[in-house]
């Protein structure tokens, strides 16, 4: 037999949920950003660790710290951030909010590195930014104006 429907079938209720994560694109744009920001803090971290005379030292820093000191905690903080961005895949209120905060974090600490590598650093932040700014995009505002 043959089918006289003319495209694919649609459930009664075809409005998108509220709680899809993908709605609108930006958790998954924060997401992969969060995998490779994370994943470039994390190389950051071990070229710190293993290398530490790669990078130039400067004198009369505020932020002194050794730069092994510096390698673990970008190699920490960004473990955390592609786990987070991971978590941002199941599309859970708590990975948002964890996503801004490590975003932030990881800002802050690129900020305090600059000294140390500045075109990388400012990536990062730049990468940082534009995180937090896919996580705080209105995910209902196109929903609202229809």
């Amino acid at each position: 037999m043959a089918s006289t429907a003319n495209g694919p079938r649609v459930a009664p209720d075809a409005t998108p949920s509220s709680h899809h994560p993908f709605r609108l694109g930006w958790t998954a744009f924060a997401a992969v950003l969060m995998i490779f920001g994370g994943l470039m803090a994390i190389s950051e971290g071990i070229a710190a660790i293993a290398k530490s005379d790669v990078f130039i030292a400067t004198r009369n820093y505020v932020f002194q710290f050794s730069l092994t000191g510096w390698g673990w905690i970008h190699l920490v903080l960004g473990i955390v951030i592609v786990l987070a961005g991971c978590a941002l895949f199941t599309g859970a209120v708590w990975a948002r909010v964890a996503g801004v905060v490590l975003a932030g974090l990881g800002a802050l600490a690129n900020f305090l590195w600059l000294p140390h590598y500045p075109l990388w650093s400012i990536v990062l932040i730049a990468i940082d930014v534009f995180i937090i700014w896919a996580l705080c995009a209105d995910p209902l505002r196109d929903e609202k104006k229809a």
